[in-house]
């Protein structure tokens, strides 16, 4: 009788995933069996039922449809988990080990077992594919997550005085990021009542047309709301630059320092600052 090599898979499910667990401990030194023989066990039954001799010679059969979306799902959660991709590759190849290894005991032809091993080979191969993937989503999102956190974390509006908020911005000025700039300095002009906004951008390494445009626009959501602003850090190189591109920025107070902007702002408020004469006392 005719080795069938799914039926002998099939049979075979608590050897296969043993041996493969066994397998990913013996690549890995960190693995823990117990957080991760879940996934691999749903993953083998997913695989196993699957798997028969009608769709063995086809690694992009329907069958394996859901199969490869719990794998999706394993390798993006691995991805953001903080797995590497050599744990990822190595994932898939040891239960590609474990099945030919299992394979290879049980089927006695040579033949059959050289063409079903191929086989298979090219069916877990193509889900290697998709793991991998998987992870670069996985690992697209924390980026994404992060760069959304840093975008937030560094752009602070601050509440320099009475009716003065002042945002220092550092690093490049690009579309998704001038957004979040006008959200939180509106949102904050709002909360604290101020007619002043100073835009500090001596933290911004250069200045083009794309980055003078989302300044104005940030410049003409402020005066919407009643607030006039300020630009500061406009060094001698950026001068030229905006000189030299034709930037238009007559209509908008600058100033070369923040010191500078703030002290137009206090003569805006018509508020004077002077200093207390006095000793001090050192403790």
């Amino acid at each position: 009788m005719e080795d069938n090599s799914t039926q002998i898979l099939k049979e075979k499910k608590e050897a296969i995933l043993e041996l493969w667990i066994t397998k990913q401990m013996a690549e890995d030194s960190y693995f823990n069996a117990e957080d991760q023989k879940e996934d691999s066990d749903d993953f083998v039954n997913a695989f196993l039922n699957a798997l028969n001799e009608s769709n063995i010679n086809d690694k992009d059969a329907k069958g394996f449809e859901k199969v490869h979306d719990i794998l999706m799902g394993i390798s993006v959660s691995r991805a953001k988990r903080g797995f590497t991709p050599r744990e990822t590759g190595v994932y898939m190849f040891t239960f590609k080990e474990a099945l030919l290894e299992i394979l290879s005991k049980d089927v006695s032809d040579p033949a059959k077992l050289y063409e079903d091993s191929l086989k298979i080979s090219k069916i877990i191969d193509n889900m290697a594919i998709l793991t991998f993937e998987g992870y670069i989503k996985g690992r697209e999102d924390v980026i994404s997550r992060q760069t959304d956190e840093i975008t937030e974390i560094s752009t602070p509006v601050i509440r320099v005085w009475d009716g003065v908020v002042a945002l220092p911005i550092i690093g490049t000025l690009d579309s998704a990021r001038t957004q979040v700039v006008m959200e939180n300095l509106l949102q904050q002009i709002v909360e604290t009542g101020s007619t002043i906004a100073i835009l500090d951008i001596s933290g911004v390494p250069a200045v083009d047309s794309l980055v003078a445009q989302h300044l104005i626009k940030t410049v003409s959501a402020t005066r919407l709301l009643g607030a006039e602003c300020i630009i500061s850090g406009i060094r001698p190189e950026i001068a030229q630059i905006v000189v030299h591109l034709g930037i238009d920025l007559s209509n908008i107070i600058t100033k070369s320092t923040l010191a500078s902007a703030l002290q137009t702002a206090f003569n805006m408020l018509q508020l004077e600052v002077h200093k207390k004469k006095g000793n001090f006392i050192n403790n």
